[in-house]
């Protein structure tokens, strides 16, 4: 090896040389495998178990929902509220004027966040007969009454008034948000999935 300046150049024609440089990348990289087998399981512990994996998605059979009438499902350890709704339901929230609206985004998660919060783009459906929500009241986590209570026909949480129109949406009370949709889709006629 010669030293030229502050250069170092190696003689490649040195067995030596090749042998040391060779030794060092070999243990360099030995020791990178090692500690990657060593962090992984630790890395691989964080990912949700397979029970968590399977809840992150369900399909509920909505062929029992009767016009008028909603079933509550559990679903993330969170209640969810699937609502049929009569054309009388649909009507009134349809005619609300975007202005009187205390939330004007739609909370919808199967839609872009600046979606303004239309009945239309609240509904699971064109025709609006499917609402779909996370039953926990955005204020403080309650969970709403439903069935038409409130004054304004849809949900009501007692905890601290918050009323819900017939679209979800909060009309009245400390609630700063509309009640949020979830990603939801009709696997058929029957069935929605969620997540």
């Amino acid at each position: 090896m010669r030293v030229i300046g502050e250069v170092c150049l190696t003689d490649t024609t040195n067995p030596k040389a090749t042998r040391r440089d060779f030794l060092y990348y070999a243990t360099a990289g030995t020791g990178a495998v090692a500690g990657g087998a060593a962090v992984w399981p630790l890395i691989d512990q964080m990912n949700p178990s397979a029970d968590v994996q399977a809840l992150s998605s369900i399909e509920v059979d909505v062929s029992g929902v009767e016009p008028g009438t909603q079933i509550t499902v559990k679903w993330l350890g969170k209640p969810v509220f699937i609502r049929r709704r009569t054309s009388e339901e649909i009507e009134a929230a349809r005619s609300v004027d975007i202005e009187e609206l205390l939330d004007r985004e739609a909370r919808n998660d199967n839609l872009d966040r600046e979606t303004i919060a239309l009945d239309q783009n609240r509904s699971l459906d064109e025709e609006g007969t499917w609402l779909v929500m996370m039953g926990v009241c955005t204020h403080l986590g309650c969970v709403p009454l439903g069935d038409g209570a409130g004054e304004f026909g849809g949900w009501f949480c007692p905890c601290h008034g918050s009323h819900y129109d017939t679209s979800g949406r909060i009309r009245k009370g400390p609630a700063p948000e509309n009640l949020l949709v979830p990603i939801a889709t009709f696997v058929n006629e029957t069935t929605i999935k969620l997540g």
